[in-house]
This record gives C-alpha cells, structure tokens and sequence, in this order.
C-alpha cells in the first residue's frame, strides 16, 4: 500500500457546524472581542485535531494528530494574538506505513520540522457565536498567511473554538502525489483554552 497525505497548507474553503449550545454553556456573542480581555492557556486534553483527504484518488483517510500547547492573550482593545502548536511526528492514520511516509521529507520533513503551528493575530466576530481568526499558518518550514472561521462557545472560564477548513498542502511545498494522494485536506480542529 503506498502514502498518502493529511494535513497542513492553506484555509480556501471552511463550513464548521452549527454551534448548539448546552446546559450550562453561553454561545459568545458577535459584539466585541475584547469582552473577553485577559490571558488564555490551551487545553490540550480537551483539545483535538483531525484531518480528512483522499488515498488513490477516490480512497478517505482519516488521521488524527496531537496538540502540544498553546495560548493567547486578548486586550482591552480587542487586540488578539496567540498560538497553537501541533505535534506533526504524532500523526495517526491507522497506517504505520503510510505514517512513517508522513515523517519523511515527502510531506513533514519532521526531523527538520516537528511541529505544525498556527500563529493568531486578529479574531473578529461576523455573527453571534461565529468569528474569524486571522494570523499564519507554519507548515514544512513554511509560513502561509490564513484566514479559519469558527464557532466559538464560552462556558465557565472556558471558550472554545470549532473551526473546519480546507487546505491545499502543496501551498507550503509539500507536492508528492504519486498513487492518487490528494493535495487538499479538510482539516478539523476543537481547542479549548482556559482563562488564566
């Protein structure tokens, strides 16, 4: 059986889900984002990352990776900035083969670059509960301006952003495509973060 990709490249299209709100939990509205000035940690554990592509032209993967860490700060005027870091040596597709291609220089290159990271400079809301995050999007060693809607929910301390995309991996160099594997992922995140 031979490779295939996953994520990592740049946001073109997105469509989250709807955010429904659950007891207990208040849907933020899409007024201003300094509302919620102050220091965030992500929550790793509650935090999860997946991706969607095509295997010999027509076949779905489903992969799945780790966030490492992660935060961001937001001001008094409603200036935004913050981090997500991925493990990419950590991506799982329930191949082992296919995974160990995902290391090489063909897609990640994880010795040289280990981590995927998102690097947030600006959020706007554009409706209630939905809201833009704009910043760059490091990949392969490269960094890729990105613009990822997402539904966001505010529960206790906690908010959480649900963001779908989709990327086109060969915008950050990573052009291998023999067999079929598809250069555009759908990738799917949920990251909490905790109120410092």
């Amino acid at each position: 059986m031979t490779s295939n990709d996953p994520t990592a490249g740049r946001a073109a299209t997105a469509a989250p889900a709807p955010t429904t709100a659950t007891a207990g939990t208040t849907v933020v509205g899409g007024t201003s984002v300094s509302d919620h000035a102050g220091t965030w940690t992500l929550d790793a554990e509650h935090t999860s990352v997946e991706f969607h592509t095509k295997a010999m032209w027509v076949l779905g993967v489903r992969g799945t990776a780790n966030a490492l860490r992660g935060g961001g700060t937001v001001g008094e005027d409603g200036a935004v900035s913050g981090k997500l870091v991925i493990d990419a040596t950590s991506i799982d597709t329930r191949n082992k083969r296919r995974d160990a291609h995902l290391q090489t220089a063909d897609f990640f290159d994880t010795m040289r670059h280990p981590t995927i990271e998102l690097e947030a400079t600006g959020v706007r809301f554009v409706s209630p509960g939905r809201a833009e995050v704009t910043g760059t999007l490091i990949v392969h060693g490269q960094g890729r301006p990105i613009t990822v809607p997402a539904d966001v929910e505010v529960d206790d301390g906690s908010v959480t952003l649900s963001a779908e995309v989709a990327i086109d991996r060969s915008e950050w160099g990573m052009t291998w495509a023999k067999m079929g594997a598809g250069l555009r992922n759908r990738v799917v995140v949920h990251a909490r973060f905790t109120k410092d």
